[in-house]
């Protein structure tokens, strides 16, 4: 009994080989590039656009804030906040980043 333990390993079908990572690591690399070119790159631009135009907001200027409300530049503090016109009487203080889009001229 003690010779048939040694029989039955030695007629053990060999291991099967070990898969090459490589293809795994060159597809993972590529959908990580299809992310970034199709979905992170876009929304960067657009948030720097919005930054830009944020910066540059001067009274007059028509925009729409993350709440929904729609209004005209009064007054652009300095620091992070503006005065926003909603209607005659209604000026709002809001925060600079508060404001989701910043309507064109000809929106008016």
């Amino acid at each position: 009994m003690l010779f048939i333990l040694p029989t039955i390993i030695a007629q053990a079908p060999p291991a099967p080989p070990q898969a090459d990572p490589t293809g795994t690591f060159v597809m993972f690399g590529a959908i990580m590039v299809i992310m970034w070119v199709l979905m992170i790159r876009p929304q960067q631009k657009r948030q720097k656009e919005l930054a830009a135009k944020i910066a540059s907001l001067k009274t007059g200027d028509r925009v729409v804030t993350s709440g929904g409300i729609h209004g005209v530049v009064s007054n652009v503090k300095d620091g992070t906040t503006l005065i926003l016109k909603v209607d005659d009487s209604v000026k709002l203080t809001v925060d600079k980043a508060a404001v989701a889009i910043v309507l064109p001229k000809e929106a008016a």
